[in-house]
């Protein structure tokens, strides 16, 4: 039996990786020769990581010697979160597409505009043309009119009075009372009939935390015939919103 190969390993981003980590372990800062011995190495090494690191805007070096980390790194910061978000969300839509034979959409309130987080499809179930942002479109999709449906009055009015009721589709909603109205009537199942693309529908349930506060909603598209079926099925999708109800809420 042949013997299991060791990883190859690039010494040099070793060393920076751990460079990092030694600046990081200082929120003030540190002058590069405490980072070196931190980071178990040789002076002139940790100068040339550093000069690099800087130059790429990982590093920051202030008017007093001591180096911090850059800006670069938030921006990876706020990236990571977002790609650990999509690594709890993806198997629980992969799973309702493949359950239901539709594409599979999420989408979150957060900051005061609706964003879509994910998407799972495939051949069988392709995604609806994302041809206007959801950020503008929310009141002609099933997730945005989820969303909206759990506000309150004032929070409702706020959103409408930033946000055009663009007329997508013959079928988009754009008169704000009959939008209300439609939202207020439709129950726990919101459904879009063509109003953001011709050709497709969606259906949407709520996505709440632990104390029925809106985090966003779950949805899925297709073919505008296959709506009844779909909404036959709205068990299936509120069990996939409680368990991303609990991964969420686990993770926060």
């Amino acid at each position: 039996m042949s013997e299991t190969r060791k990883p190859t390993l690039i010494a040099s981003v070793q060393r920076a990786l751990r460079l990092m980590e030694a600046v990081a372990s200082h929120p003030s800062g540190a002058p590069a020769k405490l980072l070196a011995r931190e980071a178990r190495l040789p002076l002139a090494t940790t100068y040339h990581l550093l000069r690099t690191l800087a130059h790429e805007g990982y590093a920051t070096r202030l008017s007093d010697g001591a180096w911090v980390l850059g800006d670069r790194v938030g921006a990876l910061h706020k990236q990571s979160r977002t790609q650990q978000l999509i690594a709890l969300v993806r198997p629980i839509l992969l799973s309702l597409r493949d359950e239901l034979g539709a594409a599979a959409y999420f989408s979150m309130h957060v900051d005061d505009e609706i964003h879509l987080i994910d998407v799972a499809d495939g051949p069988r179930a392709p995604r609806v043309d994302l041809w206007v942002g959801f950020q503008d479109a929310a009141h002609a999709t099933a997730l945005g009119k989820c969303v909206l449906s759990q506000f309150g009055d004032d929070r409702r009015r706020d959103y409408l009075s930033r946000h055009p009721l663009v007329d997508l589709t013959p079928h988009t909603i754009t008169e704000p009372a009959r939008l209300i109205r439609s939202l207020d009537s439709s129950g726990a199942l919101m459904l879009d009939r063509e109003e953001y693309a011709l050709g497709t529908g969606c259906a949407a349930v709520p996505v709440t935390d632990a104390t029925g506060s809106v985090l966003g909603a779950l949805a899925v598209s297709c073919r505008p015939g296959r709506l009844p079926g779909i909404a036959r099925s709205a068990n299936r999708m509120r069990a996939s919103a409680e368990r991303l109800q609990r991964a969420l809420t686990l993770s926060a």
